[in-house]
């Protein structure tokens, strides 16, 4: 079969992870596939991590900024316009990690950039004898198929990428997977002309010599979505809070806080699914009824902010004469587990 060669025009991470996993459940797997795409500000996690450990989750909501978790493992990292994202895809025994980082290295030469390849996942290149990664990939395999897929930093914002990969220091008991961090440089460092274009390019040429021509180019959008059968039902799946989410697992939280009326000291248990199983909340404060109340009300919560806020305001019409202290209360605690 001739290789398939799929480029998203479209910028939304929901959207092109959702594209990459329904490909990679539906391709022939005597064929060879390459799908080229890019998002827009984004933090995406691996399969087996938890947002609130690997993420500034606050931060995020504030600035808009898309939480979305791949079908891979690996570490979590920060995606936007600067970045290019690749995904090889192929069938056993001709899936080979090795030959499409060997690609995508070559692809790199041929735009001037002597990169190599870095233990298991990372593509560097030295500066002053120092090796700054430019590219991290993951891995995904199943009995017949497989598929590499990475980033290659272009021009990344890496203010927004400390950002938003720096979690609060909350008092949070997560277990999960956790993130590497590395030294990471942007490729314009090296030669300021390149951009995303040049880049695929780049990567289309290499892929075409190495398997042979493809049937056309397949571009898609959110406007013109991929022929799948069954994508409406990944991409549905791929935006739902319960997979970005609440996949996550079992851990608990553990904050505090001291007002003019009294303290507060809230422990939350939370398994896999994200939702609230207990929780204990002491204090010193006068008004102990809402609190007790609260306790119990949390259990089958989501761990969000705007549940936990109906939640809270709920208590509140039920204790109108500590309304004041509540809405103090209220107010850092949501703040504290955005």
């Amino acid at each position: 079969m001739k290789p398939r060669l799929l480029i998203s025009e479209s910028v939304n991470p929901l959207f092109n992870l959702a594209v990459e996993d329904a490909i990679f459940q539906t391709m022939d797997a005597s064929q060879q596939v390459l799908f080229l795409w890019r998002n827009d500000q984004t933090v995406v996690i691996g399969r087996g991590q938890n947002p609130w450990k690997e993420c500034n989750t606050q931060k995020m909501e504030e600035d808009g900024i898309t939480l979305a978790r791949r079908s891979s493992g690996g570490g979590a990292v920060y995606h936007d316009l600067g970045n290019t994202n690749f995904t090889f895809m192929a069938g056993k025994p001709g899936y080979n990690k090795e030959s499409s980082t060997a690609l995508i290295l070559a692809a790199l030469r041929s735009l001037g950039i002597e990169a190599q390849s870095s233990g298991r996942n990372d593509i560097v290149l030295l500066q002053e004898g120092q090796p700054r990664k430019i590219s991290g990939s993951a891995y995904r395999e199943t009995k017949d198929r497989g598929f590499h897929h990475g980033t290659l930093l272009i021009d990344v914002d890496f203010g927004k990428l400390s950002r938003y990969l720096n979690p609060d220091p909350k008092k949070l008991q997560a277990k999960g997977i956790s993130s590497v961090r590395s030294r990471v440089a942007n490729l314009v460092e090296f030669n300021p002309t390149l951009n995303h274009e040049m880049i695929c390019r780049a990567i289309e040429t290499q892929f075409i010599e190495k398997f042979g021509e493809i049937e056309e180019i397949e571009y898609i959008s959110e406007e013109r979505p991929p022929n799948i059968p069954g994508f409406a039902a990944i991409y549905e799946k791929q935006r739902s809070w319960d997979w970005n989410f609440g996949q996550a697992l079992h851990f608990s939280h553990m904050l505090d806080e001291r007002f003019p009326w009294g303290g507060v000291e809230i422990h939350l248990d939370i398994p896999r699914g994200g939702r609230i199983e207990q929780a204990k909340i002491f204090t010193d404060s006068l008004f102990v009824e809402p609190f007790e109340q609260l306790a119990t009300a949390l259990v089958g919560v989501r761990y969000h902010g705007d549940e936990v806020e109906a939640t809270l305001m709920t208590i509140e019409e039920q204790n109108p004469q500590f309304s004041e202290e509540w809405q103090q209360f209220s107010d850092w605690f949501i703040e504290a587990i955005r």
